[in-house]
């Protein structure tokens, strides 16, 4: 948890009677004077706006998650401010080598965010494989 009197608060939370899992937290609660920072949907595009990893769902996770993480420097926001984030997984792609990355991506960290992974019909280029949004929170 990070707080302090006049700063804002984040609380990590993991029922007791649920799954405690490394890879998301259960629930987040945020009060007080924050920033939130929403991230749109990132996909495995580089800076010249080639396709990285085309067919290869770990490449692709890794640069949807360097984007990720782009995006959250360019607002004031680091990793460990991430709250939520949706993954979304073009179906029939092997989740496993996406997860392994997104483990080594996180690190030691702790208290991950809360995460939803869908699988989806399609993204909106037939070569991407994963995309993520996201949203973080600064304590002021």
């Amino acid at each position: 948890m990070t707080s302090s009197p006049e700063k804002g608060s984040v609380q990590y939370i993991n029922p007791d009677s649920m799954i405690t899992n490394p890879a998301f937290t259960q629930v987040v609660a945020v009060t007080g004077p924050v920033k939130t920072v929403y991230v749109g949907a990132q996909t495995a595009v580089d800076a010249s706006g080639a396709i990285v990893g085309k067919g290869d769902i770990a490449a692709q996770t890794e640069q949807t998650l360097k984007n990720v993480q782009t995006c959250l420097e360019a607002a004031g926001a680091r990793l460990e401010h991430l709250v939520q984030w949706n993954i979304y997984i073009v179906q029939g792609q092997p989740i496993q080598p996406a997860f392994e990355v997104g483990q080594r991506w996180w690190g030691g960290r702790p208290n991950p965010p809360a995460n939803s992974v869908m699988f989806v019909a399609g993204l909106t280029h037939p070569d991407f494989l994963v995309g993520i949004d996201a949203i973080a929170v600064v304590p002021q």
